[in-house]
């Protein structure tokens, strides 16, 4: 599903003396089953735009454009429970939202509330926990009971279950270790590819933006300052530490050897797998010379 953004602003608390622009002059084009990265500063409108996705948030001006359905300033849409059919979207901590006495239960809630028969829905929770790679015995489980690392996957079940068109992931790693976020990005990952989704990552990681996406959106002040493929974006060091962010370790290493060894390195390396071919690659072509 495609999404087309023009023109979006949005004010908090307009015609207040506390009004406060949160976002302006937000173009975006979000192809259909692409994978789209936005980065930016803490207070660069990441989280506002988040929650215009799937009309959380109604734009002050402009619009945004999610499939067939329209969101207009000034303008109320019906079909706006549509819209959260369509876009599902997994906020930072998501197992802190579950709540009812059984895994079943929980992952159920969202399609029941839309309508779905409960016959249907509970065959929903089972294909959705399989999908996050856990088994038909934790159905019958309080959400609870378990570790950090299932609940947060029971809690993307929750939305899965409501087969999305777009995945929406709100830094979706938080508090996890090294090794639970690599799982659960590589599952995120998956899932883009086996279900056709469009997937949004809205991080502050850039390595994960540098290894997942094929779009990368800067935020910065409130409005869109760069975009651009993984390698253009990170191929531009100096000008995102000037916007506060920073860059993939492995874009430092290589600048940094490149400054020891006194010699350019052209390659914008995303992954340490990356890094490791260059320099076996140098090294081939200098035994070679």
């Amino acid at each position: 599903m495609q999404i087309t953004i023009k023109d979006l602003e949005h004010r908090y608390q307009a015609n207040t003396p506390f009004e406060r622009v949160a976002l302006f002059d937000v173009n975006m084009l979000i192809p259909q089953n692409s994978y789209t990265a936005i980065i930016g500063h803490t207070g660069s409108g990441k989280s506002t735009l988040l929650q215009h996705l799937n009309g959380l948030l109604r734009p002050t001006k402009g619009s945004i454009q999610v499939g067939d359905i329209t969101l207009q300033a000034n303008k109320k849409e019906k079909n706006i429970k549509s819209i959260r059919k369509k876009v599902g979207i997994v906020f930072q901590f998501p197992e802190h939202q579950l709540f009812d006495e059984t895994v079943e239960k929980d992952v159920c809630f969202g399609p029941i509330n839309f309508g779905v028969p409960e016959d249907e829905a509970k065959r929903r929770a089972k294909e959705a926990l399989q999908m996050v790679g856990l088994p038909d015995k934790y159905l019958e489980a309080s959400p609870f009971d378990l570790s950090g690392g299932q609940m947060r996957r029971v809690a993307i079940a929750g939305v899965l279950a409501m087969q999305p068109e777009v995945l929406v992931l709100d830094e979706p790693t938080a508090g996890l270790d090294p090794r639970g976020r690599k799982e659960i990005m590589d599952l995120f990952y998956k899932l883009h590819k086996e279900q056709n989704l469009t997937t949004i990552l809205v991080t502050h990681s850039m390595e994960d933006a540098a290894r997942y996406a094929d779009t990368i959106m800067v935020m910065n002040k409130g409005t869109v300052g760069l975009k651009g493929t993984p390698r253009e974006i990170f191929g531009q060091a100096e000008e995102l530490q000037k916007l506060g962010l920073d860059v993939p370790e492995t874009v430092l290493f290589m600048k940094d050897l490149g400054v020891r060894l006194d010699e350019k390195f052209d390659e914008v390396c995303l992954t340490v797998e990356e890094v490791a071919q260059a320099i076996a690659s140098r090294m081939n072509g200098g035994a070679g010379s």
